[in-house]
């Protein structure tokens, strides 16, 4: 099963870096170039484990029901797709945060895939791998700026 990860040193404490990565709405737009639309399924007001989410891709013709399989603020949050492309025989995620001795926090993502048909898998999966590498990439720099951006912050603090 493929692992792709990616990671980056934020200059906030790990509960504003992990309250930063569970952001819905505009907030979490103006810094997730992955999405193009998320949010709470079920009548949930906020995540927590065994909430399940809908994200839509930001090329709008991906979508994925997912649900949370561990939340532990300020450290840890994990996910599993439910429902998602037909090429995904699995996808989960899962993202850390933890103090850096100097000050800020390390954010640690990582997605573990399996693709379908299993006869395509080993090409599949090489492809996959970088495709998501380049999103994953893209998208901690997307948390990176969102770290650092007055608004996003504001939201998280209120």
């Amino acid at each position: 099963m493929p692992v792709v990860e990616s990671s980056v040193v934020v200059a906030v404490d790990h509960a504003t870096a992990f309250a930063v990565s569970q952001t819905t709405g505009e907030t979490r737009l103006r810094w997730d170039p992955f999405i193009h639309e998320q949010h709470l399924l079920d009548g949930a007001t906020t995540p927590a484990k065994g909430v399940r989410t809908a994200t839509r891709h930001r090329l709008k013709v991906l979508r994925m029901t997912s649900e949370y399989v561990s939340f532990n603020p300020p450290t840890n949050v994990g996910m599993k797709m439910l429902d998602g492309p037909w090429f995904f025989e699995s996808f989960a995620g899962g993202w850390r945060f933890a103090p850096e001795p100097g000050g800020g926090t390390r954010a640690t993502w990582r997605y573990n895939i399996r693709c379908r048909p299993r006869w395509l898998a080993p090409i599949a999966e090489r492809i996959g791998a970088r495709v998501l590498q380049r999103d994953i990439d893209r998208r901690i720099a997307g948390f990176a700026r969102g770290c650092a951006d007055p608004v996003v912050l504001a939201a998280v603090r209120a």
